[in-house]
This record gives C-alpha cells, structure tokens and sequence, in this order.
C-alpha cells in the first residue's frame, strides 16, 4: 500500500494542489493536521484538498478543532476525520488523536490537550496498526527551533506499547519531513510538502 503523507498545510492552497495532483499515484492519503492557520481559513484548504479521489485520513491540528474539521469535511465524501477513533482502510487500522499535545504555550485560540487527556484519547488505539497524530511522540523528530524536545509523552508511551507499522506526525515545523525509527516503528514528521510512504 502506498501513503502519502503531510501536515501544517495552514491554508497555503498551492501546497494543497500539488497534493491532490500527487494523490493520483497512491492508494491512501493522511493529513496530520493544521490545515487552518489559527482557527481560521479552514474552508479554503478543505476545499482544494476535497478534489482528492482516494480514502483520506485527517486529524485535527491545533489551529482547527475536531467539530470545525468534521464540519468542514461533510461534503468530502472519501475523508475520515479521527480524533481518539480509528478505521479500517485498504485491510488496515487506522487510529488517530488531534490537537496540540501537551498544551502549547500559544494561548486560548490553540485546540490543545494534556498528557491525560492525550492517553486517554489514546486508550482504545489497537496495536499494529497506522497511528496518525498531529503532534509526534517526546524524543522523536519533535525538536523545536531552540533544540528541544517538544513531543508528547503519551504519544510516546502508546507507540512504545501498541508498536504500530507507521506513526504520522506534524506540528513542529522545524522537524518537518524528518524521518526516525523508534523501536520498531518508523515515525515520520510529515509536513506540507508531503512524503510518499510504502507498506
């Protein structure tokens, strides 16, 4: 199975179109968040990124909330929108969590979660399957611009524990398109450019 994977599109619609025309030569697509930019602008991205013709995975970002992208993507027949739920695509599971996790120090405006909240949300994920989360697991392509590991814990502890084929991430944009190994699952910090994944 073929993946193309991205995050933190925040409205750019060239970046979303180029996306679509690259989705013609896979069988999935997952979106790892922000396609807003500060709760704002979601309905133009979605739009573009509707014109998608093959199964689409998303969760929310921190900058759209889970309502605002389900609501967003009503029209969109072939998208998933996860958030502590999962789905079974292609013979595969699919499970994903949204948000900023733990919360980030942008304020009110920002869709974020605590660590408890996190592993609850996380609870039901099954094992060995594709997790798809907007922010990546502490320790694992999460360095910021100051050189700090600004991961989750309890992203980190469910991929330690339900080892999954393939953990999708985004939200640290400094370790966008960065690739690691992490036990004996390759975690990927996909960003807005998009990155072609087999299975």
């Amino acid at each position: 199975m073929r993946l193309l994977l991205f995050s933190d599109i925040h409205c750019d619609v060239r970046s979303c179109e180029l996306l679509v025309e690259r989705s013609n030569d896979v069988d999935v697509v997952i979106g790892a968040g922000d396609f807003a930019n500060f709760r704002n602008g979601l309905d133009l991205p979605i739009k573009v990124l509707a014109k998608i013709n093959k199964p689409t995975i998303l969760v929310p970002g921190n900058s759209e909330s889970f309502e605002e992208l389900l609501n967003a993507c009503k029209e969109w027949k072939q998208a998933k929108v996860l958030h502590g739920s999962g789905v079974r695509v292609e013979g595969y599971e699919f499970y994903g969590v949204g948000g900023g996790i733990p919360v980030t120090p942008f304020g009110a405006w920002s869709y974020d979660f605590s660590e408890d909240e996190a592993r609850a949300l996380l609870l039901k994920c099954p094992g060995g399957g594709i997790l798809v989360t907007h922010s990546p697991p502490k320790g694992v392509v999460d360095k910021g611009s100051s050189g700090k590991n600004l991961g989750s814990t309890a992203i980190h502890e469910t991929i330690l524990t339900k080892r999954p084929l393939l953990a999708v991430c985004g939200h640290i944009h400094e370790s966008n398109g960065k690739k690691e190994m992490f036990g004996v699952t390759p975690v990927v910090n996909a960003g807005p450019q998009g990155i072609v994944w087999e299975i």
